[in-house]
């Protein structure tokens, strides 16, 4: 296969859409976003994205059928702007790989129209935390207000190490462009997958972007890692042939 290949599964024309990203990272809080806007939403598989950037492995399916990992977009239309939804299970396994996507996924968001990008992500905190605070960054400063009003924070060199990956480089390759860029975290421990998490940054979107969601699904899998949380503590709190660190290691 070439290095990259775009399948167009429909040809789609959306209204002033904004291109959103949600692809596997810290407590996938991106990912479980963008597949809850896809799921709760009517959305249509619009493109499909192959590489050999990404891991040599495929997906098998409940009827045991194995597909190569590839990146999808979706379309969604609502009554006020489009939405072009970037979701998958992998990212690029190398770092000129990750530059290449980024490339490629800006070229889909383009060729539709999108003339804004918002990157989803987490920020990791190191700890349980119970009240999530959803942090931000931009392309360009004027941004800041409208995500401000919606309750994002924009608090000096954090994340610390900055952001890595494609929701980094969409940032700063979609700024290159002249595109309006942002990107927006939810806070998490980084240790479980964060539906928490998830549901914050959510709560954002949809009044920055003045669309209606429902949370029910999301909800059901907060109560469940809430569970599991509260056993993790119990375990914190008591001893540990591992030591005070064993918590670093669950993923």
């Amino acid at each position: 296969m070439n290095e990259i290949e775009v399948e167009e599964v429909e040809a789609v024309e959306l209204d002033y859409p904004v291109f959103i990203e949600g692809l596997p990272g810290v407590g996938h809080v991106g990912k479980l976003v963008a597949e809850h806007l896809v799921e709760e939403m009517e959305s249509q598989l619009v493109r499909q994205v192959y590489s050999e950037h990404f891991p040599p492995q495929v997906v098998i399916d409940e009827n045991g059928t194995g597909t190569l990992a590839h990146s999808k977009f979706y379309a969604i239309e609502t009554e006020g702007r489009d939405l072009l939804v970037l979701t998958g299970n992998h990212q690029a396994s190398d770092g000129a790989g990750h530059y290449r996507l980024t490339d490629v996924f800006l070229d889909i968001a383009e060729s539709v129209g999108a003339e804004e990008v918002i990157a989803l992500g987490g920020v990791p905190t190191g700890e349980l935390i119970e009240d999530y605070s959803v942090l931000g960054a931009v392309s360009n400063e004027d941004r800041k207000t409208a995500l401000e009003n919606v309750g994002v924070e924009f608090r000096e060199e954090e994340p610390e190490g900055g952001i890595v990956g494609t929701s980094g480089l969409l940032l700063g390759m979609g700024g290159r462009r002249g595109l309006d860029a942002a990107c927006v975290m939810g806070e998490t421990s980084g240790y479980v997958v964060d539906p928490m998490s998830a549901r914050a940054v959510l709560e954002v979107l949809e009044d920055l972007l003045d669309i209606d969601v429902a949370y029910d699904a999301l909800d059901d899998r907060a109560e469940e890692m809430e569970k599991v949380l509260g056993r993790l503590e119990e375990m914190d709190d008591g001893p540990s042939p591992g030591g005070e660190d064993d918590l670093r290691y669950i993923g």
